[in-house]
């Protein structure tokens, strides 16, 4: 640990715990349009837009540079969080056709991605101050009066309050500086606090206050100045501290859960991925002294664990008016196990005594829906093992080598299809064959480096190789690198991003909403089906094709997790984060599908469900669930139906995450009649098919300027392997 300033003081002595931590790599958040390739099929206009041409001639592969540091929010993170206000009714847009083109476009602007730092895989040593009881108490009410935080269990806000340490200011100091990119989170200890929004004094606070936590998730630029007023002490928590601790507290309730379902006879055959699975499904209940948890008669669906207190079990024998008893249960003991095997009818009664009983609660529709029947999960062991999965070395050799002939010095730029991220995209044309285009990814070499994003740039890679034959997908056909960039060649979608789309159509009808999301589903399908998760699902990360079929670009956040594993990482655009996300519970491909009913929703009304003002007021609204999301009028029962059941807090309860996979989704209600098989062979006509009337068309994306800017040579040999 770094050692202590002069202006740093712990309380007491300084201890250190220590324990493993096996973690994700973080992903980078890359430039957002690559368009779709032509020459495969021809080219098709059912609208009338005047011309658009760009000149050829340009020979300069810039790449525009921007920050991952994700902007500062626009009001005060120490504020406190207001609810969201309903959703508009849209009742103005309903008087008109849904689909009817608008010419005002409305003031939607593009969501950015966030991912944070990534972490290593090692033995992680996590720091302990001694407090004494006054400043424990201080602390832990103000991570509990904080409206994110408060969400954090028991024993996380315990070890938080632990690792927290003393730093004095002076009068006059800051604390945190409006602009500057921040990694601490701060609980006033004592003194004064004044909030400054530039040269605006908003608000003043004194001991007890927690505030910066938005720092703690991910690199972030403070969007206020918090200067103390007279001499002041702050108790201050770092990003990495924060994050190995939620990690380890994790994994310790995933260990021990494990080892509890493991005990029993039942289940102590089933492999370790399954049993971490219905780890997920287990729930914390109290009960309270005299409480008849289970009664002897009763139908039951329940599989009860002791994890604290102990129960009395009694029993009415036939013939008799009085229940016999029959002994205790403690720590560590079960009852109810017959449920996960079928309805059970209760045998004996099973009653909390004093001081409470805590019990760990398996329920059986739950279990049967995420894993199936007991007995059908020991008849399939190799379910969730890994020799099911198919091997990551073998998907990246598959290369797709349809232009490998062709070299970077023999195309020619045509426009800029799009600018984020680490870098810009371009169309560019073959020399030799003027009808193929290509969407050329540039990424600037120094910014990789600088920003620490390396294997985020080939993970990238892997993964849309591995996908290169999915028609859901935007085909990656090769890399190739210089002292300045690396470069991904890749499909050109030019019908223009969902996200345009949707801004000029306000909202989809639910018609147009199906086919896109039918798009969408077949894509999360297919990755993971290789083990991938997305994490970036949202409208402009999805192009049209020349005839109008979705497909999924920019993979800077998809990782490889197999099919029963975790990460880690915060990666993902704030309004659309699964809580599981947000709260670093470690997550899967279950965030997909969180995502997904997002998505649904801002087809069908035009915006995400949560938003806030800021970041963290957005994290707040997806905490405080989907259940308080009003949709407007004309959004049908089905189409709620289906993003309420995406959009569970617990992931193990969402359609597409159990037993029955993604066919659960497209069985779905919303879905009825639609044909799954003639989306996949393309059959279907598509309900929006933008103009493309030549394979350089630009029409359809927006212009930006050129960058002049030349970036410096990174020569470190990092992208040998592109």
């Amino acid at each position: 640990m770094r050692s202590s300033s002069p202006a740093q003081r712990s309380e007491g002595k300084m201890k250190f715990l220590s324990f493993g931590i096996f973690s994700s790599k973080g992903k980078f958040k890359p430039c957002t349009p690559v368009r779709e390739a032509p020459g495969r099929e021809s080219y098709q206009s059912t609208e009338h837009v005047r011309s658009f041409g760009r000149s050829t001639s340009e020979v300069s592969l810039a790449v525009s540079r921007q920050s991952v540091v994700a902007p500062a929010p626009r009001r005060s993170e120490i504020d406190s969080i207001a609810p969201q206000p309903p959703r508009d009714s849209h009742e103005a847009l309903l008087n008109s056709q849904p689909n009817k083109r608008k010419e005002e476009v409305s003031a939607e602007v593009p969501k950015l991605g966030i991912s944070a730092e990534s972490h290593t895989a090692s033995d992680i040593r996590t720091p302990v101050f001694d407090k004494n009881q006054e400043s424990q108490e201080l602390i832990k009410n103000a991570i509990m009066g904080n409206d994110f935080l408060k969400n954090l269990d028991q024993g996380q806000v315990q070890a938080l309050v632990e690792a927290m340490y003393m730093k004095e200011y002076a009068a006059n100091q800051h604390v945190i500086t409006e602009g500057e990119t921040g990694s601490h989170l701060y609980v006033s200890a004592d003194g004064e606090f004044e909030v400054f929004v530039g040269e605006k004094k908003v608000s003043s606070f004194g001991p007890g206050r927690a505030f910066g936590e938005l720092a703690i998730l991910y690199n972030t630029k403070r969007n206020a100045t918090i200067r103390v007023v007279t001499n002041a002490r702050v108790w201050v928590l770092n990003r990495q501290v924060f994050q190995q601790i939620m990690m380890r507290t994790r994994l310790k309730d995933i260990e021990d859960k494990v080892k509890f379902l493991r005990s029993h006879p039942l289940l102590k055959d089933l492999s370790t991925e399954i049993l971490a699975k219905m780890s997920d499904l287990l729930k914390v209940e109290f009960f309270p002294p005299g409480h008849c948890i289970i009664k002897q008669g009763d139908k039951g669906d329940k599989f009860y664990i002791i994890s604290g207190g102990n129960v009395k079990i009694t029993k009415l024998q036939p013939g008799e008016e009085k229940e016999q008893d029959l002994g205790t249960l403690s720590h560590g003991k079960y009852f109810g196990e017959l449920a996960l095997l079928k309805e059970d009818t209760r045998q004996a009664t099973v009653t909390a005594m004093t001081p409470g009983v805590e019990c760990l609660v398996l329920d059986r529709v739950h279990f049967i829906q995420l894993l199936g029947d007991l007995e059908q999960i020991k008849n399939n062991v190799d379910m969730y093992s890994n020799t099911k999965r198919e091997s990551w070395e073998r998907t990246k050799q598959n290369t797709n080598l349809e232009y490998g002939y062709i070299e970077l010095h023999e195309m020619d730029i045509v426009g800029t299809l799009g600018v984020g991220g680490f870098g810009r995209v371009e169309l560019v044309q073959y020399r030799k064959d003027k009808n193929l285009t290509f969407a050329l990814k540039c990424l600037k070499k120094c910014y990789v480096v600088e920003q620490q994003q390396e294997e985020h740039a080939y993970n990238e890679k892997g993964v849309m190789l591995a996908c290169s034959d999915s028609p859901f997908i935007s085909k990656l056909y090769r890399t190739y690198r210089d002292n300045k960039y690396v470069y991904f060649l890749m499909e050109a979608c030019l019908g223009g991003d969902v996200f345009t789309v949707l801004q000029k159509y306000r909202f989809f009808d639910e018609n147009t909403a199906r086919f896109m999301t039918g798009c969408v589903v077949e894509a999360l399908h297919y990755l993971h089906d290789r083990g991938f998760i997305y994490r970036d699902l949202k409208p402009e990360n999805l192009l049209l094709d020349h005839k109008g079929y979705v497909k999924m670009i920019d993979f800077g956040f998809a990782k490889r997790v197999g099919h029963s594993g975790k990460t880690w990482t915060f990666a993902g655009t704030p309004e659309y984060v699964a809580p599981e996300i947000i709260l670093n519970k470690g997550h899967d491909r279950a965030v997909d599908y969180w995502a997904l009913g997002v998505f649904i929703h801002e087809l069908i009304t035009g915006r995400p469900p949560f938003r806030g003002k800021d970041h963290m007021q957005t994290y707040n609204l997806i905490l405080k669930g989907i259940e308080s999301v009003h949709f407007p009028k004309h959004v049908t029962k089905g189409a709620q139906n289906l993003v309420r059941r995406l959009c569970r807090a617990v992931a193990t309860e969402r359609l597409g995450y159990q037993k029955a996979g993604v066919q659960d989704i497209k069985n779905h209600k919303w879905f009825q009649g639609f044909n799954w098989e003639a989306l996949r062979n393309r059959k279907i006509l598509a309900p929006i098919i933008r103009p493309i009337p030549s394979p350089t068309y630009l029409g359809n994306f927006d212009k930006y300027p050129k960058d002049k800017s030349v970036p410096p040579d990174e020569t470190s040999g990092w992208d040998k392997d592109f």
